[in-house]
């Protein structure tokens, strides 16, 4: 997790400044300029084309009485595509790019859910079997009903 973050943080802006100065010797900065714009100008276009797509499947999926499990990764990964686009940057926006397309998400989306599978497997075990861990759940299926007076207030 963190090199996750140390990417994230350092490597990441590290890259979007190298490929701007490169695009921006390449083609002159006004062009470079207005090339980050169009950028995010698409994106916002595109955020909102597919955002309403995954929102009408969606509604569609619940409206039949189905778990709407795949339309709502996709529309987190339509709402992180898009938050990219608009991030200003040539590396970035090709990452959002690919995550508002649907063949693109089709082949994140299982990673993602394996990986958040093996997180929330590993947090319940670690709930489950950590020393300390409280003891209010019943895993085992044992509690037993027990009558208690009504509560009173201690004066």
């Amino acid at each position: 997790m963190v090199a996750l973050l140390f990417i994230l943080f350092l490597l990441v802006p590290i890259a979007e400044l190298y490929v701007l100065i490169q695009v921006g010797q390449w083609i002159g900065v006004l062009p470079t300029i207005a090339l980050l714009i169009a950028d995010s100008l698409l994106g916002a276009f595109l955020l909102r084309h597919q955002g309403r797509g995954a929102w009408r499947r969606m509604t569609e999926a619940m409206s039949v009485g189905r778990i709407p499990a795949r339309e709502t990764v996709d529309g987190a990964l339509i709402i992180f595509g898009g938050a990219l686009l608009l991030t200003p940057g040539f590396v970035t926006d090709i990452a959002g790019l690919a995550l508002l397309f649907p063949p693109t998400r089709a082949v994140v989306r299982p990673v993602l859910v394996g990986w958040a599978t093996r997180r929330v497997t590993i947090a319940a075990m670690s709930v489950r079997t950590s020393p300390g861990a409280p003891s209010g759940f019943d895993v085992d299926g044992t509690a037993t009903e027990v009558e208690h007076p009504s509560p009173r207030l201690q004066s």
